[in-house]
C-alpha cells in the first residue's frame, strides 16, 4: 500500500489555515497526529505492508508527521498572538535597536591611569577591600592612638580580627594596605600599581562619598630618591594632562612617608578653573616604620609611595562639578563619555 503524501498535505494544510481558534487547530491536531489520527495510521499499516513496501512507507509516515507538525507551530503561534488582542506584539512593526554600551567614565580614567604607570614598567596588583587593622593602620605607621587615624576611619564589620583580639575586620579606607601586602610577599626591586574602591563614613555631598576609588603606587629600590619622585609623577602628568601642565610639590603629612607631599597642577584642561592650582595627589618616600613591618633589612631599600583619587581627576578634566553623578547611573551624563 502506498499512500498518496501530497494530498494528505494539501488536506492539512487547508485544515491547519482554516483553523480560526486554538481549539479548532487543536481538533486538527489530533485528526492528524492522535492515536487514532492520519499519521498514526500509517504506522500502524507497516507491519503488514511488503516487505518491499516498508521503507517507502515508513519515510511517507515520517515526512507528514513533520510537516503537519511544522504547520501547527507556527499556526498556533500566530493565534496565541491574536488571542491575546491589545497585549499582541506587531511584529510588522520596526525592531528596537538596542545600542551599543560604554566602559564608565570612572573604569575609563582608572585604566588610562594604569596604562601610564604600565609603560613605564610599574605592575598591576590588586588587595582585598576588606582588611585587618594591622594593613590598614598599623603597618602604615598608624597606631591605635595616632590621631591622624581620624582621618582614615573608617566601616568596621561584625567579624573579628584574626590578626588582633577583640579587634573587627574593616573596610579598607584607602589602597595603601596593598603595599604592605606586596612588601611581605615580594623582595625589591619593584615597582607596582594598586588600584581599587576604598570606603570612608564621609558625608556625602558635591566633593565627598562614603566609596569612591584609588591607584596606589609603590616603587622599592636601593637608592631610590625623591627626585626619581618627582621625576616620575613629572612624567605622569606630562603625559596624562598633557605637556603645557605646570606642577608644584607642597610639604604634607602622611603617616606611612617621609619626607610627604601634596601635588598640586595648573593646566588649560581644567573646563572653568584655567589658572588655578588644584590638588591632584599625595606622595613621599616610604617611611622606616613600613620597611620594619614588612621585614626588610634596616637602611637596606629606600621606596617611594604615591596615591591618587580617581574621581578628583576625572572631575577635574572633564570639568564634572558633582562626584555624585558618577553613581546616580542617568544616561544622559553616561554617553557624554
Amino acid at each position: 500500500m502506498v499512500w498518496d503524501v501530497e494530498t494528505i498535505k494539501r488536506d492539512v494544510a487547508a485544515q491547519v489555515d482554516a483553523a480560526a481558534t486554538l481549539d479548532v487547530l487543536d481538533a486538527v491536531r489530533v485528526k492528524f497526529l492522535g492515536k487514532k489520527g492520519v499519521v498514526q495510521e500509517m504506522y500502524a499499516a507497516l507491519p503488514a505492508a511488503a516487505p518491499a513496501d516498508k521503507k517507502t512507507l515508513g519515510q511517507q509516515a515520517n515526512a507528514v508527521k513533520v510537516f503537519v507538525e511544522e504547520l501547527m507551530a507556527g499556526r498556533k503561534a500566530i493565534l496565541s498572538l491574536q488571542a491575546k488582542g491589545a497585549e499582541a506584539i506587531d511584529v510588522t512593526l520596526p525592531g528596537v535597536a538596542r545600542e551599543p554600551g560604554t566602559r564608565h567614565l570612572i573604569n575609563q580614567t582608572l585604566e588610562e591611569i594604569c596604562d601610564v604607570f604600565e609603560r613605564m614598567g610599574f605592575v598591576i596588583q590588586r588587595g582585598p577591600e576588606i582588611e585587618t587593622e594591622f594593613h590598614n593602620f598599623t603597618a602604615l605607621n598608624i597606631p591605635l592612638d595616632h590621631p591622624s587615624r581620624d582621618a582614615f576611619d573608617t566601616f568596621y564589620l561584625d567579624q573579628n580580627d584574626p590578626d588582633a583580639a577583640g579587634r573587627y575586620l574593616l573596610l579598607r579606607s584607602h589602597t595603601s594596605p596593598g603595599q604592605m601586602r606586596v612588601m611581605r610577599k615580594h623582595k625589591p626591586p619593584l615597582a607596582v600599581i594598586i588600584p581599587g574602591k576604598v570606603y570612608r563614613p564621609d558625608a556625602v555631598d558635591a566633593s565627598h562619598s562614603f566609596m569612591f576609588h584609588q591607584i596606589e603606587g609603590l616603587l622599592i629600590d636601593k637608592n631610590v630618591t625623591f627626585a626619581d619622585l618627582k621625576g616620575l609623577l613629572t612624567a605622569f602628568c606630562r603625559k596624562f594632562f598633557g605637556e603645557d601642565v605646570k606642577m608644584r610639590f607642597r610639604p604634607h603629612f602622611f603617616p606611612f612617608t617621609e619626607p610627604s607631599a601634596e601635588v598640586d597642577i595648573q593646566s588649560d584642561i581644567f573646563k572653568g578653573k584655567s589658572g588655578k592650582w588644584l590638588e591632584i595627589l599625595g606622595c613621599g618616600m616610604v617611611h622606616p616604620k613600613v620597611f620594619e613591618h614588612a621585614g626588610y633589612p634596616s637602611g637596606e631599600y629606600t621606596g617611594l609611595a604615591f596615591g591618587l583619587g580617581v574621581e578628583r581627576i576625572a572631575m577635574l578634566k572633564h570639568g564634572i562639578g558633582d562626584i555624585r553623578t558618577f553613581t546616580e547611573n542617568d544616561l544622559r551624563f553616561l554617553k557624554q563619555f
